[in-house]
């Protein structure tokens, strides 16, 4: 059985985020025949402008984030909240993802979204804003799978979420089921 690949997409851009503690999490307890990749180029694409998406103008960073997510067979979004809704940089990458509008690399990807948040919301709201935003764009976003993190201040301190087994769980939970759903379309596809 050939590997499934989950692109994991990280709404925030700070090295130490617990956002992207997540993603590595997640990378970490993939089930066996997964992989999860972070992207790690979404600070250098430049904000969605239809004038700059044609053949020979995108940026070398849009060209880089469409082939890998063209050659996931799953996006894994990961996001905090930022007043009230998805950070920008997640956003952008979802625009860019969209297009071309039907047939963008977004487009029947099985996807699944992780938020979390220093507040007991969870970064509820953009958990929710994500999750619309790339069913716009296309993706099957696997609506029986939400996990909202909240108060992740007092869960992990200066730890990593992957040292937390709780939340260690929750997250290969939402793996393996983002994986089976990638695998189930690989098979009827």
């Amino acid at each position: 059985m050939a590997t499934t690949r989950v692109l994991a997409l990280v709404g925030s851009l700070r090295a130490g985020s617990v956002n992207r503690q997540l993603a590595e999490t997640a990378a970490h307890v993939a089930p066996e025949g997964a992989e999860v990749t972070i992207f790690e180029g979404l600070a250098d694409v430049p904000f969605y402008n239809e004038d700059i998406d044609v053949p020979g103008k995108e940026s070398e960073a849009v060209q880089a984030l469409r082939a890998a997510a063209g050659a996931a067979d799953a996006l894994l979004l990961v996001t905090p909240e930022y007043n009230g809704t998805i950070p920008a940089v997640l956003k952008n990458a979802i625009d860019w993802l969209s297009r071309p509008y039907g047939a963008g690399a977004a487009a029947g990807k099985a996807v699944a979204v992780i938020s979390a948040s220093p507040s007991q919301n969870g970064a509820k709201w953009a958990h929710d804003d994500t999750r619309k935003a790339v069913r716009i764009a296309g993706g099957k976003v696997l609506e029986d799978v939400v996990l909202a993190l909240g108060g992740t201040v007092q869960k992990f301190g200066e730890g990593h979420p992957r040292d937390n087994a709780e939340v260690a769980g929750q997250v290969g939970d939402v793996v393996r089921r983002l994986v089976e759903a990638a695998q189930s379309e690989l098979v009827s596809a």
